[in-house]
């Protein structure tokens, strides 16, 4: 590797990372509001959003021109592709706090009821998959990468049973139609987080070793 696409590399990384703090920072900020019921925290989390958008724009902005100056192979080549969908799916899940933050601040006007789900193990468990999801682009580890994979299900499982329960309790409780939705409506979001989260760990992998393991090919 040349000195200078070293540099170059080395700053798509940095700023790759930059932009996963503050979407990690995004996604915990919206849950915290949603469960604490905290409309001025939602509104934060809205206006954060275009450093976000902006982020993304710049790593993207980035790739591109190393691709095009350097002409990078194999691993390097396999790295900036990686992190050009990586990169996406970081913005993306910045879309999906911003939408948790809407659900929050429309229930927190709302009359309180008590959350019959465990729509905040769902919110850690899934807020540890995009933290381990970016430990992996890190440091590089696939087995990490691949554990996070293999936990996709459990927050699918999650939804499902939050969405009975939800039905269920709509019939029950019909005047607090409004409050359910919007809690399911965030665990469908959540869902949602975890998929993209996966996502990144199937690029980790892809970049480290060159596998293609998305619907299970590369096994």
């Amino acid at each position: 590797m040349s000195v200078h696409l070293e540099r170059e590399i080395d700053k798509i990384k940095k700023r790759v990372l930059s932009l996963s703090a503050i979407v990690e920072d995004q996604l915990q900020m919206s849950v915290r509001a949603m469960l604490d019921r905290d409309e001025e925290l939602a509104r934060t989390i809205r206006e954060r959003d275009a450093e976000i958008d902006q982020l993304e724009i710049e790593v993207e902005e980035e790739c591109l021109k190393t691709l095009a100056l350097y002409q990078p192979v194999a691993i390097d080549l396999r790295l900036i592709v990686a992190v050009l969908k990586i990169n996406n799916d970081l913005e993306r899940i910045g879309d999906l706090a911003v939408n948790i933050a809407r659900k929050a601040r429309r229930l927190a006007v709302l009359p309180a009821i008590e959350n019959p789900f465990d729509l905040s193990g769902m919110a850690e468990k899934t807020q540890a998959m995009l933290r381990d999801s970016i430990d992996a682009l890190v440091n590089m580890d696939v087995a990490l990468a691949g554990d996070v994979c293999g936990r996709d299900d459990e927050i699918d499982a999650m939804k499902r049973e939050i969405r009975r329960t939800s039905e269920a309790m709509i019939g029950r409780e019909p005047e607090h139609v409004a409050a359910i939705l919007n809690l399911m409506a965030a665990s469908r979001n959540l869902e949602r987080v975890a998929d993209l989260a996966t996502n990144i760990a199937e690029d980790v992998i892809y970049m480290v070793e060159g596998k293609i393991v998305r619907h299970g090919e590369g096994e």
